[in-house]
């Protein structure tokens, strides 16, 4: 039995923090009180052990800071001016690289910093604490490291950070980073540079594998990683400092270096590991999991991993308390956790009618996808059934990919060829996984969707935890073992039909993909007219998964604005799609190209005014009409959206895109006196419509396309009360899941799915 008094510590530690970060501070501060009080009771009446003084310390101790950096954040003078939308200079260091992230009206540049000094209202202040930074596009993008001064305006943020920053004028830079920061930049060129001429996921897959740099990676290609568990190859992950020092250290000894200066080496390893990857708490903390896997290789391994893993979660969160709510952090751990404890346990049962290799090639990736999987249910609301034959078949291109394609970068910084040459069996190594992950993706259930309530999660979690003391039960006799995974096969390969869906009559399905569109018109068994595609390509290809559209005629995007088109690689998932129109307004840039990038070309514009029979769809593209003008102030592709008049079984439905009341007062004068039975509501219910325009088009059903818990306000609550008043039954997704309307017998319905 292995000594679980670290482990102790460590959950004591996690447990002080999230009593903190969860609970409002009167709660936290007399949870803490009352489990000191009954814990030093019984201790002191001799009931319990003196060990539990151990975990309540270390609980005490990370509840303690991270109640203080939550005290230092919010009541700094950062926060106090960003409750006030104060216009400020500020004097910042940039601690993250800055990545563009996708607006609701264009890209913003996001980086994370430290404010070290704040003048406005009349007064300075110097001081040290963290805020998001986010610009407009067309800002200077500055290296990690860079102390700069600006001007900028300060918007509340969460508990994390004391403000929002957003600049109102240029950059100062007052000192270039430092020389590590420049090394591990060139490092991180050079690691790109040695893969540029190589297939185009694999130059982006080696520098994802080596320092987790995932920018470029195509979207449709994260999701098959995502469904096949494979997702932690994608980050900086402990797995990848295990690789680099392991490497590290075999090379050392080979050239000679024994006893303390090994360790010296090993140490060093993992700085300049750190470094090249960013020193970020993620990074940190995969650092520390990885160092608690290299002490588990060693003699004693399993003892002084799990007495590691204690300490590395203890040490890490009196660091950074707010790790703990994080899920890489968790998914970290209890990986770690799992094959520290599951796996020797599950090897050795499995030992007794397999060979030791495989023994443990098995038995690793088990462990820890049974410890993680209530976190990645919970997270994505799916069970991945490939996750451990993926991990399998992937893991012996994970250590070239990773060695190699570093050597070949710190190569390429002396000679340019050489590098190219070093990192050529890290590309290969790299399509290897890819196509792993893409075989994984395209089998019939590579995954189930799975709830994300309480309910569910509960039960995943009771059989997970089941699992622990059945599965070694089940491995060590070849019978049950083979049975097993004969039935997991079959699963896998026989995709289980949905009870009731999609329901008979379905003529208009609402997509849940969050915040953004995904409609789909049935256009006959197993066709559809697919109009937007939401934010998301797993969310969107589940969708239409569930309704059983194998063939796409046509798929329409009114706009290109990531919540409409981000989720285009998910439509082409497995089916065939036939034309591909949009708007003719090509903007913003980085959704166009979205789009380009997955199906190779730019949509062509849909036909206005010209009605068309697709199958069973007659649909019609009612705006934008040419020459047409709209106010100015509002979104140019908002009301360029195309807006389709369709038909499908009798029942007549508008859909509107985002267009703002300018274009809608418009389309009233284009479209005096129409009459539909589903209205789609236009931009997401926003509080911006032209009321009198939608209440009068008699509609019956009004359908609002929404992410739960959405930053805009929407649906705007006057807009639910004024179209319900007009005699329409409002439906959203963020409360009812996939919204699916069913004519029959002349009537129509709605079916959630949800």
């Amino acid at each position: 039995m292995p000594d679980l008094r670290a482990i102790a510590l460590g959950a004591g530690a996690w447990g002080g923090a999230l009593l903190v970060l969860v609970l409002p501070g009167s709660a936290a501060l007399g949870a803490v009180c009352l489990l000191v009080v009954v814990v030093g009771a019984g201790v002191r009446g001799r009931r319990w052990s003196a060990a539990w003084l151990g975990p309540l310390a270390a609980l005490v101790a990370v509840a303690g800071v991270a109640a203080l950096q939550q005290a230092l954040v919010t009541t700094s003078p950062v926060a106090s001016l960003a409750e006030e939308g104060a216009v400020v200079t500020l004097r910042l260091e940039l601690t993250s690289d800055v990545r563009v992230v996708a607006g609701q009206y264009g890209d913003l540049l996001v980086a994370r910093a430290d404010v070290s000094r704040v003048e406005g209202r009349g007064s300075a202040w110097s001081l040290d604490v963290p805020v998001v930074l986010m610009a407009d596009a067309g800002w200077p993008r500055l290296p990690l490291g860079t102390s700069f001064e600006t001007t900028a305006r300060l918007v509340p943020g969460d508990d994390e950070v004391a403000a929002l920053v957003r600049p109102t004028g240029d950059p100062r830079v007052v000192a270039e980073p430092d020389v590590w920061w420049d090394a591990a930049a060139a490092v991180r060129r050079s690691v790109r540079a040695a893969v540029a001429g190589r297939d185009a996921d694999a130059r982006e897959l080696v520098p994802a594998l080596v320092v987790g740099d995932d920018g470029g990676l195509e979207p449709a290609l994260a999701d098959d990683f995502r469904t096949t568990g494979l997702t932690h190859l994608l980050a900086v992950s402990g797995t990848n400092l295990t690789l680099v020092v392991g490497f590290v250290l075999i090379l050392g000894r080979w050239l000679g270096v024994r006893g303390r200066w090994l360790h010296a080496l090993a140490a060093a390893g993992i700085v300049g590991f750190v470094i090249t990857a960013r020193a970020e708490p993620s990074v940190v903390r995969a650092a520390a999991m990885g160092t608690v896997a290299l002490i588990g290789m060693g003699r004693n391994g399993r003892s002084r991993g799990i007495r590691g893993l204690g300490v590395a979660v203890l040490g890490l969160l009196l660091l950074w308390p707010r790790l703990a709510v994080t899920a890489g952090f968790a998914l970290s751990a209890l990986a770690t956790a799992g094959i520290l404890l599951l796996a020797p346990v599950w090897r050795d049962a499995l030992m007794r009618w397999t060979p030791r290799w495989v023994a443990e090639a098995v038995s690793v990736p088990l462990a820890a996808q049974v410890a993680c999987t209530p976190v990645v249910a919970a997270l994505s609301g799916q069970v991945s059934l490939v996750a451990v034959a993926a991990n399998l078949l992937a893991a012996p291109a994970v250590a070239p990919a990773t060695v190699l394609g570093l050597t070949g970068g710190l190569a390429g910084l002396t000679w340019a060829p050489l590098g190219v040459v070093v990192a050529a069996p890290a590309a290969w190594s790299a399509q290897w996984i890819i196509a792993v992950a893409r075989w994984g993706a395209d089998v019939p259930t590579a995954s189930v969707d799975w709830g994300t309530g309480p309910v569910p999660l509960t039960l995943l979690t009771i059989a997970c935890v089941a699992s622990v003391p059945l599965a070694p039960r089940v491995l060590r006799r070849p019978g049950s073992a083979l049975a097993c995974t004969g039935l997991l096969v079959v699963v896998m390969l026989v995709r289980p039909p949905s009870p009731g869906w999609p329901p008979d009559g379905w003529v208009l399905a609402a997509c849940d993909v969050g915040q953004g569109d995904g409609l789909v018109l049935r256009a006959g068994p197993h066709a559809a007219v697919v109009v937007d595609a939401g934010p998301d390509p797993t969310l969107m290809d589940a969708c239409l998964d569930r309704l059983e559209v194998e063939s796409v005629p046509l798929l329409l995007l009114t706009h290109f604005h990531a919540d409409h088109v981000d989720g285009v690689a998910g439509v082409l998932e497995g089916r065939d799609v036939g034309a591909i129109e949009g708007t003719a307004l090509l903007d913003p840039p980085d959704g166009v190209r979205t789009v380009e990038e997955v199906v190779g070309r730019d949509p062509g514009p849909a036909a206005y005014g010209v009605a068309r029979m697709i199958g069973e769809v007659t649909i019609q593209a009612v705006w934008p009409r040419p020459g047409a003008s709209t106010d100015p102030g509002e979104s140019a592709p908002n009301n360029a959206s195309v807006v389709l008049v369709a038909e499908v079984a009798g029942v007549r439905i508008l859909l509107t895109g985002d267009v703002e009341p300018s274009a809608q007062a418009a389309l009233a004068r284009d479209l005096a006196g129409l009459q539909v039975d589903v209205l789609k509501v236009p931009h997401h219910g926003s509080r911006h419509q032209d009321l009198d325009w939608l209440t009068s088009l008699g509609a019956r059903l009004a359908l609002v396309s929404v992410g739960a818990d959405n930053d805009y306000g929407h649906p705007a609550p006057d807009l639910l009360v004024a179209l319900t008043a007009a005699g329409m039954r409002v439906w959203r997704t963020d409360l009812s899941g996939d919204v699916v309307v069913v004519e029959r017998d002349g009537e129509i319905g709605v079916v959630a799915h949800g």
